[in-house]
């Protein structure tokens, strides 16, 4: 699902693997290591899940990331969301696309409005979606604005979506792939799986602990200001959590004739695309597209609204890496993400 567009700054020392073997088993003492790896929505997923003895979830994950792809998926023409984006007001969706809405609608008013999915229309517009790029001015965006809301949006009990305008466009892509994770996660939870570690575009969720080392699973968070060679900024412990980062640094686009620079995350509040001094946060919660979503709208909000936020929700923990006035790189935790830090 080409649509999830953020650049992900997860990097994970767990899941350095020697080969590229599909779904591959290596043993040590009475765990095995099950490790399956490939690409889906658009990206490379890494998927480590330890149990007692070798087992091949491979068609079962990849059932999983086609079911999403049939809701999510801008890029997929007979998907759910683009037949309701082209304005098919028939479609009954899945409880995976209520489940993504639902949850939307609740960060949405959590965030005053800083993630709303229905910025669709502005990421196509600034050239960052699958639609049609558009000049944008002033002008063009306080038109377009008018189709940004997710107050604008409905879900019936029957399940079929409703819009206050049909040019309303849904777009869950900084929310789909952490949620893609968390079915992942269900399902290895449904087979007995009580330590795993999975990542989908760095996106991730942990469980138990890596048993084979008899230690909690490691993770690293890349440094945004390595463009070319990937070094960590930190690394921490994860343990029956999800954690999500999102940044502008290596997304962005530059007006062929003006020079200007043109980020990825878009402000639907304004409608423009957002240069502010976050150069990027990661967010650690219970579930993944929680994760996902929050670490999208702090990107949109400014330094002091954004940790207004994470401190405001004790079912949150925040890292944010952001310039000060001086230029000088600087580094917000909150007190739950510090107890997670490897010194």
């Amino acid at each position: 699902m080409k649509d999830l567009l953020r650049y992900k700054i997860i990097g994970l020392l767990a899941l350095v693997l020697t080969s590229l073997v599909i779904s591959c088993g290596q043993r040590n003492g009475k765990w095995v290591k099950n490790v399956a790896v490939g690409e889906a929505l658009g990206t490379s997923y890494s998927l480590i899940y330890i149990s007692e003895k070798e087992l091949d979830y491979q068609s079962q994950f990849d059932s999983i990331f086609q079911v999403i792809n049939r809701s999510m998926s801008t890029y997929i023409p007979t998907s759910d969301i683009s037949k309701i984006n082209r304005g098919d007001t028939t479609v009954v969706v899945d409880h995976m696309f209520r489940e993504v809405f639902e949850l939307s609608k609740k960060i949405y008013n959590a965030t005053g409005g800083y993630f709303d999915p229905t910025v669709g229309v502005l990421v196509n517009a600034w050239g960052f979606g699958p639609g049609k790029e558009l000049e944008m001015n002033t002008e063009r965006v306080d038109s377009l604005l008018h189709y940004v809301g997710f107050n604008k949006v409905n879900i019936s009990p029957n399940n079929t979506i409703s819009k206050i305008d049909p040019h309303i466009y849904f777009d869950f892509n900084a929310i789909a792939k952490g949620y893609a994770v968390d079915r992942l996660a269900v399902f290895l939870d449904e087979k007995g799986i009580e330590n795993y570690l999975l990542e989908v575009g760095g996106e991730l969720v942990a469980k138990g602990e890596n048993t084979l080392r008899k230690k909690q699973w490691v993770v690293a968070i890349d440094d945004p200001q390595m463009d070319w060679e990937r070094t960590s900024k930190q690394t921490v412990n994860m343990k029956d959590n999800a954690m999500a980062s999102s940044g502008n640094y290596r997304k962005f686009k530059i007006d062929p004739e003006t020079g200007a620079k043109y980020v990825h995350t878009i402000d639907p509040l304004t409608g423009f695309t957002k240069n502010s001094n976050i150069l990027a946060a990661t967010v650690v919660a219970k579930d993944c597209a929680t994760a996902d979503a929050y670490a999208t709208a702090l990107m949109a909000m400014d330094l002091t609204r954004s940790k207004e936020v994470l401190e405001a929700d004790q079912l949150l923990e925040g890292y944010i890496i952001y310039l000060d006035d001086a230029g000088a790189v600087q580094e917000y935790m909150t007190e739950g993400f510090k107890k997670m830090l490897i010194k």
